[in-house]
């Protein structure tokens, strides 16, 4: 039981004004640190460095300074292993990785088939190809062990100065559990366009890099559909490095699953581009969707969007999203937003959002977030069922309409059609 005090009889008025108790007498709450809730079971005690223990545990620990300053390496031995109270992993249920953080990833992981634009290339290269490493760093356990562990990436390659004749599809089709380490890498170069579909299905126990690179003046759209079977666990790091003047859209679909945790990034390198980042995610009783991802503003003059948006119902569905966007001081001209929004269909569901902005320099032409979770619109429910639709079709029409903003952002028709059909089979199975 936590131990519990009284406010300090002495706070001044400005203090008791803010709500900020001062000296050694705070409020203790059960299941809460000074930093929030507390997620791991580990995490028992009162002390550290003579203050209140926080929500890490025991071991010293010295946050990042910034988003940008976290450990980047493709040295699996220079990351620890993880104990579930690391910033990055504390929403992440690690018993349900299934060894993906601890064991050799020896499986030989989803088959991969890639079909689609007659006037692009597909390779699979050895990892001494330079192309391994040339748009992403891990930046956490699962990610460098997959680094070490693969021995072959398949490799999309749009030439220069070509527009795709059709969207590319990457098959990725899981047949086993065993743990497994996949490579892909998607190159735009110069002046090209296309939209490659990143199509996830069956079983698998599985930890994915995927590299993109966006050349000068390219147009890239890259979705990701993760449709698994039930019984899937998919951790995926999934980094673009954005060069000058381009385009790059990314679209992460998430709706099958054990465990599905993504982590988008987008790094500008070069004055000029514009990343739009788009997610819709629906989780089910027991579901663990975890999307974490960063916009690294490193450069004059450029532009972000992102738009997340999730749906969970059933007994312990749990969805989580964390959006990153660090604006360095050499990026003067900034232009970026970020928005996550979560609809709460049942009892017993749950949704983390947090929402990160962190600007090193005011010369910037903008820079916002907002977050909001809740249950239906009460408002939006009667104007309908006040026009004669029934209650049930009223509730599957405002689903409809909240996540039909991301599905739309594909413009893939057929793959459109595909996942409105899969929205609503979850909105059946859920009987709504």
């Amino acid at each position: 039981m936590a131990e519990t005090s009284q406010l300090n009889p002495e706070l001044t008025d400005e203090k008791a004004r803010l709500g900020a108790p001062s000296g050694e007498e705070k409020i203790a709450i059960d299941g809460f640190t000074e930093e929030g809730e507390n997620l791991s079971p580990l995490n028992t005690g009162t002390e550290q460095h003579g203050a209140r223990r926080h929500s890490h545990g025991d071991e010293r620990v010295v946050p990042e300074a910034s988003r940008g300053e976290r450990l980047k390496s493709y040295k699996l031995a220079d990351f620890a292993p993880l104990t579930g109270r690391e910033e990055d992993w504390r929403f992440t249920p690690l018993k349900r990785l299934r060894g993906l953080h601890t064991d050799a990833l020896t499986g030989e992981g989803p088959e991969v088939t890639v079909s689609g634009a007659s006037n692009v290339t597909v390779e699979t290269v050895e990892r001494t190809d330079a192309r391994f490493g040339s748009a992403a760093v891990p930046e956490d356990r699962v990610s460098a062990a997959a680094w070490e562990a693969v021995r072959t990436a398949t490799v999309v390659t749009i030439p220069e100065e070509t527009v795709a004749d059709c969207e590319v599809t990457v098959a990725v089709r899981g047949t086993d559990s065993a743990v497994a380490a996949q490579h892909l890498i998607i190159e735009a170069r110069r002046f090209s366009k296309a939209v490659v579909v990143l199509d996830h299905q069956g079983s698998t126990t599985l930890a994915q890099n995927v590299e993109i690179l966006v050349g000068d003046g390219a147009d890239l759209t890259v979705v990701s559909v993760q449709e698994w079977d039930d019984d899937a666990v998919h951790v995926s790091s999934q980094q673009a490095k954005v060069g000058r003047d381009a385009r790059f859209k990314h679209v992460v679909v998430s709706l099958g699953g054990d465990l599905v945790r993504l982590t988008p990034s987008s790094f500008f390198t070069a004055p000029g581009s514009e990343v739009e980042m788009y997610g819709l995610y629906f989780a089910d009783a027991g579901q663990h969707l975890e999307q974490r991802l960063l916009v690294d503003h490193a450069v004059p003059n450029c532009k972000s969007r992102v738009t997340y948006k999730g749906a969970l119902q059933g007994q312990d569905a749990h969805t989580v999203w964390v959006g990153d966007v660090l604006i360095r001081k050499e990026a003067e001209g900034t232009d970026t937003y970020e928005v996550n929004r979560n609809l709460v269909l049942t009892d017993g569901a749950r949704s983390d959002s947090v929402p990160n902005l962190e600007i090193e320099t005011g010369l910037i032409e903008g820079a916002g977030h907002a977050s909001a979770t809740g249950r239906f619109d009460d408002e939006h429910l009667f104007y309908l069922m006040a026009r004669g639709i029934d209650e049930k079709t009223a509730r599957r029409l405002v689903v409809r309409g909240f996540l039909n903003e991301v599905i739309q952002q594909i413009k893939v028709p057929v793959l459109e059609e595909r996942l409105t059909e899969a929205v609503e089979r979850e909105l059946a199975a859920g009987n709504l």
